[in-house]
């Protein structure tokens, strides 16, 4: 039977894109799994994920761990490195076969090419750079009450409808957006890094999950392009979402940039292990490089330690940072709504506050 992907009632699962990288699962991977498996118990269907490259079944099992039902492996030479071309006949091939209902992508630099090439080849809608995923009406309706500032009560609502409600930023982070794609299938979106908790291992959960090896066919004409050799470029990057302490700058260190990143540095340094981060005013400024930008048009982040200096707190940058194990907050303003999210807040003059919590914090560990 040909391919329909308006024959909605013939598709089922939840699949994830697992991508691989130099026969490395990525971070990613885990975090897509696990909220994967939440979709699924709603939906009552499997949890697939489908793993191309070459010689890379023996990380297969290890998804398994946060939740998959079923790992397929695509393994074949071409498919070692990362080529549209490639990847995308291969997952698409392996779609219109086995007719997910959902497919899950990172929305890494692989992901955001893959997706909407596949999305288009499958004639199906695909939402990018999402942060929050439901399929039960019940969980998304109770997601509205507590993040939006939508008067839901007032409000009524398909509660037998169980398209996949894919939420994103729109209109540069002002507003939050769902889409549904109720008449094709399967309904793609691309999730960002860091917003999806990654659930805990479980070895006994790997051991059960099945590995499907699946035939792959290619030929010279499916591959427009051919990897011949990988250069990695030697640039630091700060990893946001990795950290497990971050001490971000707003606005407030406008009458000292310099003195006033200078400081964040040296506090980072003092807790040990910390990095820089900031808010988009700080970002857009061009004070950081944006891959420093914390927030929801910058990275999610869920630290042990959340550091806020100078940051008023709007709900662009709390959405990207509320979920810290503790939050401390240093603004002059005693109304900022950043004070609304922080375990300790601190009104004053971050340029004199912060060099006693830098002293604090080194005496703290030397005791």
């Amino acid at each position: 039977m040909a391919f329909n992907s308006a024959d909605i009632n013939s598709f089922q699962d939840i699949w994830v894109f697992c991508e691989q990288r130099e026969g490395k699962l990525v971070n990613t991977d885990f975090e897509l799994i696990s909220e994967g498996r939440k979709l699924a118990d709603e939906r009552g269907s499997k949890l697939v994920g489908i793993l191309l490259g070459h010689k890379v079944g023996e990380i297969a099992k290890e998804l398994g761990g946060y939740g998959a039902d079923k790992i397929i492996v695509c393994d074949h030479p071409d498919l070692k490195f990362y080529t549209t071309d490639a990847y995308a006949r291969v997952l698409c091939d392996a779609v219109m076969e086995e007719k997910p209902e959902v497919i899950l992508i990172g929305a890494t630099n692989i992901g955001r090419d893959l997706g909407p090439r596949c999305a288009a080849r499958l004639h199906t809608g695909l939402t990018a750079d999402c942060t929050h995923l439901d399929i039960d009406m019940k969980k998304y309706v109770d997601f509205l009450s507590t993040s939006s500032t939508l008067d839901v009560a007032s409000m009524s609502f398909p509660m037998a409808d169980t398209n996949l409600k894919m939420t994103r930023p729109a209109f540069g982070g002002h507003l939050m957006a769902t889409i549904i794609c109720p008449r094709f299938r399967p309904c793609m979106s691309t999730v960002r890094p860091g917003v999806m908790k990654k659930s805990e291992f479980s070895q006994a959960k790997a051991d059960a999950c099945e590995i499907e090896l699946r035939q792959v066919a290619l030929s010279k004409e499916d591959l427009k392009t051919k990897v011949v050799d990988i250069v990695k470029e030697a640039k630091k990057i700060v990893d946001l979402i990795g950290a497990e302490i971050i001490v971000s700058v707003g606005r407030g260190i406008s009458k000292d940039v310099e003195g006033g990143i200078a400081l964040a540095e040296k506090l980072a340094d003092a807790f040990g292990n910390g990095v820089v981060g900031g808010s988009r005013a700080v970002i857009d400024s061009g004070w950081l490089p944006a891959d420093h930008q914390v927030g929801q048009t910058g990275k999610t982040v869920h630290p042990k330690v959340y550091v806020a200096l100078g940051i008023s707190g709007a709900i662009q940058h709390k959405a990207g940072m509320q979920d810290s194990e503790l939050i401390i907050a240093v603004n002059k303003d005693e109304t900022a709504p950043i004070f609304d999210c922080a375990d300790y807040g601190i009104t004053g003059d971050l340029f004199q506050i912060v060099p006693m919590m830098i002293e604090a914090v080194i005496e703290g560990k030397n005791a």
